[in-house]
């Protein structure tokens, strides 16, 4: 028999999510290890505002703050404006905050239940106050926004059409 409680689905709801976030990640960090050179995770193209390096970063920050110090207490201290501006930041450093931007999203999920999935996202972003349930699920719909931007601009850039395998189905499965 299936348990049709609020509380299993709230669970279900959340490993659900931190699958596909976990996914989307790690696709990203894959993104930024297929650039041929650290210099090309900086550039970008005519009509490009971003880079795949500034991309990253952005996304890095937004998980540490949305999940780990708004949600989790890290204390994780948010520069966003430094997340669009830094250049030249080494691989390593870009690949060891999206590895921090993961264990923001493991931990906290790891210990949400389902009152706090319904209760208003403790911060107003925008201006807006959303569920936190579905806050969170913007914030995997960002994720995959720019984790597509990347893809299309390291492709662009190298003029590889190598995949990094980003959104597999496969990596879904429990």
């Amino acid at each position: 028999m299936v348990d049709a409680s609020p509380s299993a689905a709230s669970r279900a709801f959340v490993d659900s999510l931190e699958r596909a976030l976990l996914r989307d990640i790690g696709a990203l960090r894959r993104e930024i290890e297929l650039f041929p050179d650290e210099a090309m995770i900086w550039q970008t193209m005519p009509g490009i505002g971003n880079s795949a390096g500034t991309l990253a970063l952005h996304i890095a920050g937004n998980l540490q703050h949305y999940f780990g110090a708004v949600l989790g207490g890290t204390g994780y201290r948010r520069d966003r404006d430094a997340e669009f501006s830094r250049r030249d930041v080494p691989r390593a450093e870009v690949l060891d905050q999206l590895d921090r931007g993961a264990e923001a999203v493991r931990s906290t999920l790891a210990r949400m239940e389902a009152a706090a999935l319904q209760a208003t996202y403790p911060e107003p972003v925008g201006g807006v106050t959303l569920p936190t349930e579905r806050f969170l699920l913007h914030l995997a719909t960002h994720l995959a926004f720019h984790l597509g931007q990347a893809g299309y601009l390291r492709r662009a850039l190298t003029g590889s059409a190598i995949t990094s395998k980003a959104v597999a189905i496969g990596e879904l499965v429990p």
